[in-house]
């Protein structure tokens, strides 16, 4: 009998929409996944400098992105600009031969047409929350800025209550507990962005005393179900 050959390691690129490397994302990300992979990570604001970004800011009557820089710094985006620059990078590493592309940000997008498998983490997340939340009366929603409650696109079937708290702020926890406080009468709370870390899922709990879910490790799950 011949040996059996070892599989190549698989290739996985990480896009996200604000600037890489995602050094407050990723490391978790693989922290989770029991799958080893290679990681290449793109970002829609990459190689644009202050004053082109800050052209990015949301027009009057467009919904808002918050992502991070490389350098720490939030900044506020217009939705369907960041739209456009996603479709852009992901049609150009579908031609690249990944085992799978996983996009870092739970915003609603417009679809997405490709034929390498893909994780879209607002679909990924708000499915999990369907499947775990079932017989729940109300959702709570954590959001990473205030404005983006009245825009939350909802999840289908749930009703929900939002908050806002950014993830990327210094010295956030104090905005953390005020929205856990917040949703204590929801059954389940959904920290829905990708920026939420394990240590800011345990204030908001903390504060609630309910059960909290935070999306990046949702889509380190789908992850692993994808290259398994």
């Amino acid at each position: 009998m011949l040996p059996k050959m070892e599989s190549a390691m698989r290739r996985v690129a990480f896009v996200t929409i604000g600037q890489s490397p995602r050094s407050d994302v990723l490391p978790d990300i693989i922290e989770q996944t029991q799958t080893q992979f290679e990681v290449t990570e793109r970002g829609a604001l990459d190689g644009l400098t202050d004053d082109a970004i800050a052209n990015l800011a949301p027009q009057p009557g467009e919904e808002r992105l918050v992502t991070r820089l490389r350098d720490g710094r939030e900044v506020l985006l217009g939705k369907p600009a960041i739209d456009r620059r996603l479709h852009t990078i992901l049609a150009e590493l579908d031609q690249a031969r990944f085992d799978l592309l996983v996009l870092l940000c739970t915003g609603h997008f417009t679809p997405f047409h490709l034929r390498t498998p893909f994780i879209e983490p607002q679909h990924t997340v708000d499915h999990f929350v369907q499947g775990l939340a079932y017989g729940a009366e109300r959702i709570g929603i954590v959001l990473p800025n205030a404005a983006q409650i009245d825009e939350f696109h909802g999840i289908p079937g749930l009703a929900t209550k939002a908050a806002g708290a950014s993830p990327y702020l210094v010295g956030n926890e104090a905005a953390l507990q005020q929205a856990g406080a917040s949703l204590a009468d929801t059954d389940i709370i959904v920290m829905h962005c990708i920026g939420y870390t394990e240590a800011m899922r345990k204030v908001v709990k903390q504060a609630a005393n309910r059960p909290v879910l935070v999306s990046r490790l949702l889509v380190a799950h789908a992850i692993d179900i994808v290259l398994a």
